[in-house]
């Protein structure tokens, strides 16, 4: 059975105003090694918008996320607080999780199976909880207002709630999930990659395994999915600092590009999956390089003359492995990756964000894409003017001390509510309106 024509759209996370280095994130070794640095929003952000618009001149459509309030008044008003003054002088360490950016990784948002796999023929959307960190954990609710305003109509799309904040029901949406398919818009097989069971201790040896099966079971049910594998992420990976198993791993169409190390059974795992599976042995990329270089956090995306492209950061051509390696890659005919195209999102690579990590993939057929809402299918048109918003509002530098200033909290609240009207969400953010 063949579906519709559909393309997949890579939603990117607009990086938002409070972009830090508070290294927040256990088992994120970018995030921890930079923890303290002085931050460049303005930099992050005109980094992203550079990434998404290469993606849109390469003939791809592109889509844009619009970054959260910070701080949040509903997790403000939890935890006993109605200023970020009060939250700095009570409780200091709790600035950074409220101010965080970290929504600009998009591949956490949510898990998204398109309208091919599921029984009723609607995409569905389920935000993450992202119990397993502090400041993650706080944005499911924004996630799941966010979602339900673009994708706001019941009759082509279905936003669940996130799953319990638990450790048995610890998700991390996509960039635990992929999808195995001969083209986009065909019914194709979902993919969810776990670290541990629900009765499992969350930390094995060294770092937190984030995503239970459990998570992965619940979600593909209130999906409908027709069908669906369960894989194991190696607890090597994890501990080598692959938080999320898309730092050793990529899915497109109906290849697996993917590290040795990067699930628990490889062979058993190939032959399970039943996709065209390119390997690169830790011979040939060691699993440190490979992390450190975020090889496998790059996008695997589909040109519309059928070739495959790795959008990669710039940090693998720094690594000689990485470099060699795909260099050979793409002399090699037998390799279904055609090219590589090299991204600078330095600032997002420093708290551990490759270009994967920036993009939530959504297969939309053209009635479903008519279906959304708003503004946030760019053009180059859209992609000037946030530009444009970018340089008028964010800050070139920015430090911990910024984030608690009464005066840095007006700038973000000003900056959103022309963000809303740019993009015709009203309601987006019901806090400013």
């Amino acid at each position: 059975m063949t579906n519709r024509a559909a393309d997949e759209v890579n939603f990117d996370g607009l990086v938002g105003p409070t972009h830090n280095y508070a290294g927040l994130s256990l088992g994120n070794r970018a995030s921890t090694a930079n923890a303290g640095a002085r931050s460049s929003p303005r930099r992050a952000a005109l980094q992203g918008i550079a990434k998404m618009r290469r993606l849109h001149h390469l003939g791809l459509v592109q889509g844009v996320l619009p970054p959260p309030l910070r701080p949040d008044p509903q997790a403000l008003e939890s935890l006993g607080f109605s200023t970020m003054a009060q939250v700095s002088q009570t409780a200091p360490a709790l600035v950074p999780v409220l101010m965080s950016a970290s929504s600009m990784w998009a591949a956490n948002a949510a898990t998204v199976s398109p309208s091919a796999d599921t029984a009723d023929g609607r995409v569905h959307f389920t935000p993450a909880n992202l119990v397993s960190t502090t400041h993650r954990a706080l944005e499911p609710t924004a996630t799941g207002h966010m979602l339900r305003t673009i994708f706001a109509d019941r009759s082509t799309f279905a936003v669940h709630p996130p799953l319990p904040s638990t450790a048995a029901f610890a998700d991390e949406g996509a960039a635990n999930h992929g999808r195995i398919t001969r083209a986009h818009g065909d019914p194709g097989t979902q993919v969810f990659v776990y670290g541990r069971d629900a009765d499992e201790p969350v930390v094995k040896s060294r770092f937190p395994r984030r995503q239970t099966r459990l998570a992965g079971e619940l979600i593909a049910a209130s999906h409908g999915t027709r069908q669906t594998i369960f894989v194991r992420q190696s607890s090597e990976a994890i501990d080598a600092g692959a938080f999320h198993n898309d730092v050793v791993s990529v899915f497109n169409q109906d290849v697996l590009f993917a590290h040795q190390r990067a699930f628990e059974s490889p062979q058993q795992t190939y032959d399970t999956l039943g996709a065209r599976v390119v390997e690169v042995p830790d011979w040939r990329v060691p699993l440190a390089d490979a992390i450190s270089s975020y090889l496998f956090n790059s996008q695997l995306v589909t040109l519309p003359d059928g070739s495959m492209t790795l959008v990669a950061p710039g940090e693998v051509e720094q690594i000689d492995t990485t470099r060699i390696y795909l260099e050979e890659a793409v002399a090699d005919p037998a390799n279904p990756i055609d090219a590589v195209e090299i991204m600078d999102l330095r600032e997002s690579m420093r708290n551990g964000g490759g270009p994967a990590c920036l993009r939530l993939r959504v297969v939309l057929t053209p009635e479903e894409r008519q279906a959304v809402t708003g503004r946030v299918i760019v053009d180059d048109a859209l992609l000037d003017e946030l530009e444009a918003w970018v340089e008028r509002h964010y800050r070139d530098e920015l430090d911990g001390t910024d984030l608690g200033d009464d005066g840095f909290i007006e700038e973000i609240r000003g900056s959103l509510g022309e963000l809303e009207e740019m993009l015709e969400l009203p309601g987006l953010y019901p806090s400013i309106d």
